[in-house]
């Protein structure tokens, strides 16, 4: 079992942290956020500290305790220093440029692939063939990272396509004869 929610959340100076019933508001350097905790968890704030706990004792209270924890702790984490995921380009010819809020990819297909940026999200090419993603919501960043590497997932042959910057694809042999 996780005791994951018996460590409180410390707040670092120049965050603002608001809680008002079930919604916690946290606003910081990098902008604000706002999330509504499950009804089975209480949250608690004193001394700089944000103290999760189970309104019942059951299990799935238990669980979802931890669970607001880590996501009020990527919250605090987000406005603060904000999350960032990296993707390479492998591949011939493999290459993204950003244009407005829209990413141009040109992955092999018979046409070029243009991936809408979400609100809250920039994405940035420093090189044609890398893409950063960085943004305050951990969750979000982590989802246009996917739905980009979804297009042209590396392939297991060549290990060309779309892969994280520390992603490791394992290779296959090719058929002998």
């Amino acid at each position: 079992m996780s005791r994951i929610a018996n460590s409180p959340v410390v707040i670092p100076s120049g965050v603002e942290v608001v809680i008002s019933g079930n919604a916690v508001n946290v606003k910081g350097p990098k902008g604000a956020f706002s999330y509504d905790v499950h009804n089975a968890v209480d949250i608690k704030q004193d001394e700089g500290q944000l103290k999760f706990s189970a309104r019942d004792g059951g299990k799935a209270s238990n669980a979802m305790a931890g669970t607001m924890r880590a996501v009020v702790n990527n919250i605090v984490t987000g406005v603060t220093q904000g999350f960032e995921k990296k993707l390479q380009l492998i591949g011939v010819g493999y290459r993204a440029q950003v244009q407005g809020k829209v990413v141009n990819l040109t992955l092999g297909f018979s046409h070029p692939v243009n991936y809408e940026i979400p609100e809250g999200v920039t994405v940035e090419t420093p090189s044609q063939t890398e893409i950063i993603v960085k943004g305050i919501d951990k969750q979000k960043v982590g989802q246009v990272a996917a739905e980009i590497r979804a297009y042209r997932p590396p392939e297991p042959y060549k290990g060309k396509g779309v892969r994280y910057a520390d992603e490791h694809v394992v290779r296959k042999e090719a058929k002998k004869k």
